[in-house]
């Protein structure tokens, strides 16, 4: 395995935002987006599994980035305030022993939570998705078992529907309803780490997209750590700036924030160029 493209959380803007990203890379060098995208292994966490499975389709490029761009969407709007979401989750992981109680607390609260229908919430993700049938190439989708706070990572190999691994590693505890798949339930894969970095290890060169400031720290996982093992590899992270931030809001989860936070990542992907070209052979 030679290069390895990873794609953090970050909601419907992070969606829309990384969608930019590569767009902006494509801006800059059209032969270099390509060869992005065709990357030998794609790690896609909550909001990045639908990027990855989205880039992996063989749909062009330009087209998911215009649909970001479109006022219309089939996208759920949710009235969530971000920065007291993650206040709340604080607070339910005080005094958990290790990192799996603490996935599995998230995911009692995930279980408890009274949210929209999960068939209403399915088709909400399966619009998200041109093309329904996993790629034909390595595609990694984290999500957790929310009775037991194991994760575990789908793959075209893992006998789920790409739509079902999509939603699993997208539903937010609290916010989405749990995805059952052969009789488990699943919560988001950012409930393990926003980046799952670590999951692209035995790559040689490793590109990480996420929608958040360099350096912000992670509410669970740590990407230092991550990218520590992934020693040997030559590791480049695209990160937000504050014009990013700020087209994300207080609420990344709503559909509003499509159109700004796609024409900052377009900006930032191509203030990157260079130093993905430079990683990226």
């Amino acid at each position: 395995m030679t290069n390895a493209l990873v794609l953090a959380g970050g909601g419907v803007a992070g969606i829309a935002w990384e969608l930019g990203v590569l767009r902006g890379l494509a801006d800059a060098d059209p032969a270099l987006a390509e060869r992005v995208i065709a990357a030998d292994l794609v790690v896609g966490t909550s909001a990045g599994s639908t990027v990855a499975a989205q880039v992996t389709s063989g749909v062009p490029l330009d087209d998911l980035y215009q649909v970001q761009l479109d006022p219309e969407t089939t996208e759920m709007e949710v009235d969530v305030d971000t920065e007291k979401l993650f206040t709340e989750y604080g607070a339910v992981l005080a005094g958990a022993s290790d990192p799996q109680e603490a996935r599995r607390r998230l995911g009692s609260l995930a279980l408890a939570a009274r949210t929209v229908d999960p068939a209403v919430r399915l088709a909400a993700i399966d619009a998200r998705l041109r093309v329904k049938r996993w790629p034909d190439r390595d595609v990694r989708l984290p999500a957790v078992d929310a009775e037991t706070g194991e994760v575990v990572v789908f793959t075209r190999e893992s006998g789920a529907s790409l739509v079902d691994a999509v939603a699993a590693s997208c539903a937010v505890p609290g916010v989405w309803p749990p995805v059952a798949i052969d009789g488990r339930r699943y919560v988001d894969g950012g409930v393990r780490s926003m980046t799952n970095a670590d999951l692209a290890a035995g790559a040689e060169r490793v590109l990480v997209i996420q929608p958040s400031l360099e350096g912000a720290p992670q509410p669970w996982g740590d990407l230092d750590d991550e990218i520590a093992a992934l020693a040997p590899a030559a590791v480049v992270v695209i990160s937000a700036d504050q014009a990013s931030v700020d087209a994300f809001g207080t609420n990344a989860l709503s559909p509003a924030t499509r159109g700004p936070s796609a024409r900052a990542g377009r900006a930032v992907g191509a203030a990157h160029a260079e130093a993905v070209a430079a990683l990226w052979t």
